[in-house]
């Protein structure tokens, strides 16, 4: 489902810091604004397929719903064709990469002037998803709302303590690259470790049901319409 057109930009902001020579420390992204030019800060975290037509529309969604919407370039610019290259390209980037990338991302969010929000959401598809638990387990109290849809891949904390966020989690039944008894244990982890609200909503539907062109042919519209309009209220509800 394509959003209506809304204010939209290619966005640069500094990355925190490992060592002189780390390499690049600067990070890239889309940014969409609501029409009233302010709103809540929400980061949008990128399929395997990288910084797509369909997470940029995720954004431009986001604006039209009055969020200040922000999707890193994880992937510097490269976008894969099809899964064997989506694959690679998420196994090459490690997870402290992708950790350091997110923060840079939340920091620079946070002190933008169109963000009225004292904290940021996030909502991550595939790879995204488990990166959404990493960011809201590293970032803790900058960190309102987590919104893993099928969450899978490296990003995926194996420690939830450190979350203070609330949860909403969103999997498919038929889900073979993360099936729903480990998403199941997993919910139930991140509510023992760090005691935090958590609810993951199950489908009858595959891996990447909500992508409108996933290239594997496996959208929904019917459970990506109800997913979608339960993690638009609770982004509503939790990010302020």
């Amino acid at each position: 489902m394509m959003a209506s057109k809304t204010p939209h930009q290619n966005v640069s902001f500094d990355l925190p810091t490992k060592d002189a020579a780390h390499g690049d420390q600067t990070g890239h992204g889309y940014l969409a604004l609501p029409e009233s030019g302010k709103g809540p800060g929400i980061i949008v975290i990128q399929e395997w397929w990288g910084l797509v037509d369909h997470i940029k529309d995720v954004c431009d969604r986001l604006a039209a719903e009055g969020f200040v919407a922000l999707a890193p370039d994880l992937f510097g610019g490269w976008i894969a064709h099809d899964g064997d290259e989506a694959g690679e390209m998420m196994q090459n980037l490690p997870a402290e990469e992708g950790a350091r990338q997110l923060a840079g991302a939340v920091d620079w969010l946070l002190a933008r002037e169109e963000v009225t929000s004292e904290t940021v959401g996030a909502i991550g598809f595939c790879m995204g998803g488990g990166f959404v638990l990493a960011l809201a387990a590293q970032q803790g109290d900058k960190v309102s709302a987590a919104v893993p849809f099928y969450g899978v891949g490296q990003g995926v904390s194996g420690d939830f303590s450190g979350v203070t966020a609330t949860i909403q989690g969103h999997y498919g039944e038929q889900d073979e690259m993360f099936p729903v008894e480990d998403a199941k244990r997993q919910e139930q982890q991140i509510r023992d470790e760090s005691g935090a609200e958590v609810e993951y909503f199950y489908y009858d539907a595959p891996h990447a049901f909500h992508n409108d062109d996933d290239p594997q042919g496996n959208y929904r519209p019917e459970a990506a319409a109800q997913a979608w309009d339960r993690a638009v209220s609770f982004l509503k509800e939790k990010v302020r």
